[in-house]
């Protein structure tokens, strides 16, 4: 398998099936999407092809490629996966798919308009797939940035009444956080050609940054913090995200909260902790800080929300705090956690917002205060929406209790009281979980919902995977993390940051 460019290929293959779509206009639009999710389908086919080849005890990048690109600027095509980036490249493969089956009929009838939507949905995914393979910080940070120009395009056109507003904010952040990771990535390269010859490769970056002075260091961190701040999204960064979430098609949400902000979280793992350890430990109380916050305020904020699918955008930015809160109280614990959650949180949110989705669909109206009696007239739309939601507040048995579980104990044994803190959105979790299924679900049938129909067949292709791989995970974490041990054991290792020695209460002397 070493001779075979498989990274290259995971990449192509969604782009060329978005090449064919575009070129196809003239045909059905069945065949269209029929093209598109054939695609999607053999990208999905070469991840678990690069999942089958991966050895979690061997060298930390694997598959690479490397291959000359601006050799002035010591920059190049150069990629490579290690079990964290395997872990959200499996994550994108499986949703995407799933995503154009959600999405079949969301383009209309307009001319040229199913072309575009199943084309700009696999343009995403193979920018994202780039991005995650890539070990080239100039490479990572053109992919970074690109992406926004297809979702800015689903958003754009392809939502709701309010789609232009939310298009506009969506990419003026983005492009505010980018343009200032730009100036991070060049004082990056700067300090990196002063060490030595020039290169982007985040290999030898990261030996060239340990020479750096501290107040170096610091700025290009926070140059590169800000951008995947805003990508994550991490409190204050975080309002363009629920009007995006309100405004987008359900599957256009998805794919940005479950798929494309992960590559906030993930630089934040790889290039942030990776590149600048000792900025890290500076920043570290602050960004513990702001992701406690987030989770509170998330958490919160969802209560009171009238709009179902504004409620579960704020529960998105409650569990990207904890994701954050893992990654930056940089113990074994707390990153595998972190990173099992960005999988864990990628299918529950896909399945708690697809669902949703559906039923929006057949109701016309987002207010939860429409909906009432629902598992009367539609038992398994709301028994998947049960389970979905029982998800999404980690409760044991479904996938991401284990990462929340595993993210508070790596918090607990350094940062007690961070950890006792972000324990109690368990329980404001659970209130606005159960109450919006009571009231949506429960009670008496609402007028308007006694003709809602159950999940279609082609709805169960959608939802029946995301739940079942929700409770396989539940049970079963161990195939992911044994792929995320090792590649979070080399980050720590790679920093010099051990774990905390267990503290044991002394007993009373005999």
């Amino acid at each position: 398998m070493t001779g075979t460019p498989w990274l290259t290929i995971l990449w192509l293959v969604p782009l060329a099936g978005a090449a064919v779509v575009l070129l196809a206009r003239q045909s059905n639009p069945a065949v269209v999407k029929t093209l598109g999710l054939l695609a999607a389908v053999t990208t999905l086919a070469v991840a678990a092809w690069v999942t089958r080849g991966f050895e979690p005890a061997g060298p930390r990048y694997q598959f690479i490629e490397n291959h000359p690109w601006i050799p002035s600027f010591g920059t190049g095509y150069t990629l490579g996966v290690d079990g964290i980036a395997l872990a959200l490249v499996v994550l994108t493969a499986v949703l995407v798919p799933l995503l154009i089956v959600a999405g079949w009929n969301d383009a209309g009838d307009r001319p040229f308009a199913a072309n575009s939507y199943v084309a700009l949905l696999l343009i995403v995914e193979s920018m994202v797939l780039l991005s995650l393979c890539a070990l080239d910080v100039l490479l990572f940070y053109v992919l970074f940035e690109a992406t926004l120009i297809p979702l800015y395009l689903l958003i754009g056109r392809f939502g709701g009444p309010r789609k232009a507003k939310a298009a506009v904010k969506f990419l003026l952040y983005n492009l505010i956080g980018g343009l200032i990771m730009l100036t991070a990535v060049i004082g990056l390269y700067l300090v990196g050609s002063a060490a030595g010859p020039a290169t982007m490769d985040v290999r030898a970056l990261t030996t060239a940054m340990r020479d750096a002075s501290p107040a170096v260091s610091n700025l290009i961190f926070l140059g590169f913090m800000f951008a995947f701040a805003v990508k994550a999204p991490l409190w204050p960064l975080h309002t363009w995200l629920p009007g995006v979430a309100t405004a987008a098609k359900p599957v256009t949400a998805v794919l940005m909260m479950a798929v494309v902000d992960k590559l906030g979280t993930f630089g934040m793992l790889r290039y942030g902790v990776g590149l600048f350890p000792d900025a890290t430990r500076h920043f570290q109380p602050l960004l513990i800080t702001l992701a406690v916050v987030s989770i509170l305020y998330g958490a919160i904020l969802a209560i009171g929300q009238s709009d179902v699918m504004r409620l579960i955008a704020y529960t998105s930015i409650s569990h990207f705090g904890f994701i954050i809160l893992g990654i930056f109280v940089m113990t074994t614990q707390g990153q595998s956690g972190s990173t099992l959650y960005m999988v864990n949180h990628g299918l529950s949110t896909a399945a708690l917002f697809l669902i949703a989705g559906f039923l929006v669909s057949r109701r016309g109206t987002r207010l939860i205060s429409a909906y009432g009696g629902v598992q009367k007239v539609a038992p398994v739309l709301a028994g998947t929406f049960l389970v979905a939601g029982l998800a999404t507040l980690s409760l044991p048995g479904l996938a991401p209790f284990i990462s929340e579980f595993l993210v508070l104990i790596g918090t607990f044994s350094r940062y007690p009281l961070a950890a006792v803190v972000a324990s109690t959105a368990l329980v404001l979790s659970a209130i606005y979980i159960l109450w919006m299924y009571q009231r949506m679900m429960g009670g008496p049938v609402t007028d308007g919902n006694d003709r809602l129909r159950d999940l279609l067949p082609r709805e169960l292709v959608v939802v029946a995977p995301l739940i079942a791989l929700l409770l396989v995970l539940g049970i079963y974490p161990k195939p992911a993390l044994d792929v995320i041990n090792p590649a979070v054991s080399h980050t720590l290792t790679t920093i010099e940051q051990p774990d905390p020695a267990p503290k044991l209460a002394e007993g009373p002397a005999r």
